[in-house]
């Protein structure tokens, strides 16, 4: 018995170490992340030969960011599952499940519940993923609290899974499923357990972001454990298999499997996908080392591998997120590239989000300017902003003078943000903290309506440094030293970049350029 357990093992780590030995070019490797920026709890689903992929928005709208691929590695931007956000919600657009089916697209989601805060799981569905989805409501209410819906189908029947009792004192954490409607969108049958959360063991009594596929005679499933999220996290993945979907699951004797390291920190929660050849790669989450939770859990992608004897799969790159791997035959990965934009000539579709706690900014280019109105009853003011892809960076704004104040800004939320603005005749540096804002710094300039050129620079996502330039002069440092943004949120998301008008209501910036320049490319 001693000497089969360990030829397994034996099996199991020659299979790993060969697959690490296996010779790469630089045109067949991929660097992870895949999908850079704060994109967290990741769904997969493929579709004929294309990939499709949506994340976790938090506090961010429009909710759930998608994605789109043809390899698993290069990834474009195809917009939001929704566009306005579901009635029965108030926040918390966590871990969006794509499914397909029949040439429908599903979507469940986690949201909280407008009426009592609570976090359920609701269902949304469409026939072209580009132009969004329309919600059918909630679909799971559970005790205190439901969320990371997985749904699969098993000989024709449908089923979700979902994590509950994460709330409930005094009760362990469960993975529970039921069977589904066949349209998908109800609940029809009984809840049963498939896995059951352990104390006092790497898992430390969580299990969440299970995602569950077959391969021969077993259905496995990938589970996280411990803490997912803040500067405190240890995230970890583990696997499990079960001949039945009802069970008995059986845990791998093994877990954990994906741990962190210097490069990637807390990664788990994610969905495996096979490519048309039969490779399996799960796409998850974890934080780069050097940005941490300043820029978010970014979407990395992780190799699957069998032993055969065992019938169960390793990471085909050891215990660890690798920073490069063997990607599809013939694949390219493509950068992405800095932000320029000339607002006064034809400019490109930006991917803006706001706070979702707030209404939808008003903003338009007009006369070669974008003008953005603050609509907002706070200290920051309306904030329109983009996703970091990387915490080293330069992001710049040539404004033009107004009554209002105009910032370059990094924003967590409505009551802590930090910023440099321009106004009549005057620069103000300023940051609100817990809700109290504070100016740090005021500069004179020339009331001559002449642009401003005002700049953020980043260091590993928590240093900042802010300047200014007007026409035909070089940038002067306003600080003497770079700002903290420690007190920025940093849970379950990152601050965004972006542009706030703040001072009387309904009042406009006027914008004529922006630019985002990454000092390593993510």
């Amino acid at each position: 018995m001693k000497l089969r357990i360990f030829l397994a093992f034996f099996a199991t780590t020659w299979l790993v170490l060969t697959a690490k030995a296996q010779p790469t070019s630089p045109r067949n490797t991929y660097q992870n992340p895949v999908i850079a920026g704060d994109f967290a709890d990741p769904s997969v689903i493929r579709v004929g030969d294309t990939y499709y992929a949506a994340g976790t928005s938090s506090e961010w709208a429009p909710p759930y960011p998608v994605y789109t691929s043809k390899d698993l590695v290069n990834w474009d931007y195809i917009g939001p599952i929704f566009k306005t956000m579901p009635e029965w919600t108030v926040g918390s657009y966590w871990a969006p499940e794509l499914f397909y089916r029949n040439g429908v697209f599903y979507a469940y989601y986690t949201a909280r519940r407008k009426s009592d805060g609570r976090s359920y799981i609701g269902v949304a569905t469409t026939r072209n993923i580009r132009e969004g989805f329309t919600d059918h409501g909630l679909l799971i209410e559970w005790t205190s609290e439901a969320i990371d819906a997985f749904v699969l189908e098993d000989e024709g029947k449908l089923f979700i899974t979902w994590k509950a009792y994460g709330l409930d004192k005094g009760k362990a954490i469960e993975i529970l499923g039921a069977e589904l409607s066949p349209d998908g969108l109800k609940v029809t049958g009984k809840a049963f357990t498939l896995l059951t959360a352990d104390r006092n063991t790497w898992e430390d009594g969580g299990a969440e972001g299970q995602a569950i596929f077959k391969r021969g005679r077993y259905f496995y499933m990938t589970y996280s454990g411990n803490t997912c999220c803040g500067p405190r996290c240890n995230y970890q993945v583990g696997f499990a298999r079960a001949e039945k979907l009802q069970g008995p699951w059986e845990k791998f004797a093994q877990n954990p499997v994906l741990v962190s390291d210097e490069a990637w920190k807390c990664p788990g929660h994610g969905t495996v996908v096979t490519t048309p050849d039969n490779r399996y790669f799960y796409l998850h989450h974890a934080y780069k080392g050097t940005d941490f939770t300043f820029t978010g859990r970014q979407g990395v992608l992780s190799e699957l591998v069998w032993d055969e004897k065992t019938q169960w799969p390793a990471f085909r790159h050891g215990k660890t997120t690798p920073t490069q791997a063997k990607s599809l035959i013939g694949t390219t990965q493509k950068k992405a590239p800095n932000l320029t934009v000339n607002f006064s000539k034809n400019t490109p579709s930006l991917s803006w989000v706001w706070d979702v706690s707030l209404p939808k900014p008003t903003f338009s280019v007009q006369q070669g300017a974008l003008r953005l109105t603050n609509t907002a009853d706070n200290s920051t003011g309306s904030f329109l902003g983009l996703v970091i892809k990387n915490g080293t960076y330069t992001f710049s704004a040539e404004v033009v003078p107004q009554n209002s104040l105009q910032s370059i800004c990094l924003y967590g939320d409505a009551k802590n943000a930090l910023g440099l603005g321009v106004r009549q005749g005057a620069l103000e540096l300023w940051e609100v903290k817990e809700g109290v804002r504070k100016v740090l710094k005021t500069q004179p300039i020339p009331e001559n309506n002449t642009p401003v050129t005002v700049y953020l620079r980043s260091r590993s996502g928590q240093f900042y440094e802010f300047s200014w330039s007007s026409k035909g002069t070089k940038p002067a440092l306003l600080t003497e030293k770079p700002l903290d943004g420690a007190f920025l949120p940093r849970w379950d998301r990152a601050p965004r970049i972006g542009l706030s008008v703040s001072g009387d209501k309904n009042t406009s910036g006027s914008v004529r350029a922006i630019k985002m320049q990454y000092d390593v490319q993510p």
